[in-house]
């Protein structure tokens, strides 16, 4: 993996797991890009006024932008990796694409302090920004999820952390960032309960109470570790950050995990998807999948924490692309008085209006 320069300013995207998270994810309104954009620079000041407050809530706040968003927002370069989310259909098992401009993934130890923050940026978008899907997640028991496994055991930490979710010299203007892939999933609970957990280790891939995973010769190829575990070229595993989060409502009886990835090369969060809802030989798809439903699906890019400084000017609108500039003419002679009242003009078509002295 890439090495990420050192020192880069990033967002807090390899933030330890805490007891709550707000998830939202935004459409950008027609014309409400420059109140986006106006907002970007707010964005530090917000966190760490809330975080100087509450100074023991582990506020951790993360925006990203999708691909047709980057373009309406910013001219020049691209992320190098920064793609739209794409829908996967299996034999059996759908993943759907969802609309999604901007997310904003906020962590802390108390709702309350997510909320603050939420509602604090939205105020300043006013009605620029049109929330899509909301998730509030809440940590259940030790970090299991609500089928009862333990999530995240496999997550990297402290520098493999940071190689395997921050952009590093693989693309050097954006180093310092991170690809966001989401997707909420609805469990069928009544189903998955009426498994016996020897069943449901077999699903997984892992032991229920103890977390140990399943010996090769156990787990099976369509079990869920199984189908995520990815190798590269040289057999060396290559790993995401994970900080997903179990979400319930009673009033809907909607109960899942909301999955959230932040890789430095989006492929790897692909490739995991591809095999679950692909399939990869001799598995058809990751058997997960018959008691876990996707319902949302949506690509973002987390830029470095310095971007909010002084983000890249907006694109030129559409059709006011600058024009070549004009070969050097000399003056022209003072003698003709209508020759001199054009000198400076803008000489724009039949416009000519003068330029600013």
């Amino acid at each position: 993996m890439p090495a990420v320069p050192d020192p880069v300013a990033v967002q807090p995207v390899v933030a330890p797991l805490t007891d709550a998270a707000l998830i939202l994810v935004g459409t950008i309104e027609p014309g409400g890009e420059g109140a986006v954009r106006d907002m970007l620079p707010d964005l530090p000041s917000v966190a760490r006024s809330l975080g100087f407050r509450y100074p023991d809530a582990g506020l951790a706040c993360v925006m990203g932008f999708g691909s047709e968003a980057w373009d309406r927002l910013f001219s020049g370069p691209r992320p190098a990796q920064l793609r739209p989310f794409v829908e996967l259909r299996g034999p059996r098992h759908h993943a759907p694409a969802t609309p999604g401009d901007v997310i904003l993934h906020i962590r802390a130890e108390r709702m309350d302090v997510c909320f603050a923050w939420a509602a604090q940026l939205l105020d300043r978008l006013g009605g620029a920004v049109r929330i899509v899907d909301e998730t509030q997640g809440f940590r259940y028991f030790d970090h299991r999820d609500l089928l009862g496994f333990v999530d995240g055991t496999e997550n990297p930490v402290g520098d493999d952390a940071r190689s395997a979710a921050i952009v590093g010299d693989s693309d050097p203007e954006f180093a310092g960032g991170s690809y966001i892939t989401v997707q909420k999933y609805v469990h069928d609970l009544a189903s998955w309960n009426a498994l016996t957990t020897e069943q449901q280790e077999m699903v997984i891939g892992r032991r229920k109470i103890t977390d140990v995973e399943l010996a090769d010769d156990v787990k099976p190829a369509d079990s869920h570790l199984a189908l995520n575990t990815i190798t590269g070229p040289d057999g060396s595993e290559r790993d995401i950050l994970r900080a997903n989060m179990p979400f319930g409502s009673f009033e809907e009886g909607a109960f899942g995990t909301y999955f959230i990835a932040y890789a430095a090369d989006p492929g790897i969060t692909e490739q995991m998807l591809r095999n679950m809802f692909l399939g990869s030989p001799p598995a058809t798809h990751d058997r997960i999948l018959d008691f876990s439903t996707a319902i949302t699906g949506s690509s973002f890019y987390a830029p470095g924490a310095d971007f909010f400084d002084a983000p890249p000017p907006p694109p030129a609108p559409a059709g006011t692309e600058a024009l070549p500039e004009p070969a050097y003419a000399p003056a022209p002679e003072a003698a003709d008085p209508s020759v001199v009242a054009d000198v400076g003009s803008l000489r724009i078509g039949s416009l000519r209006e003068s330029a600013p002295r």
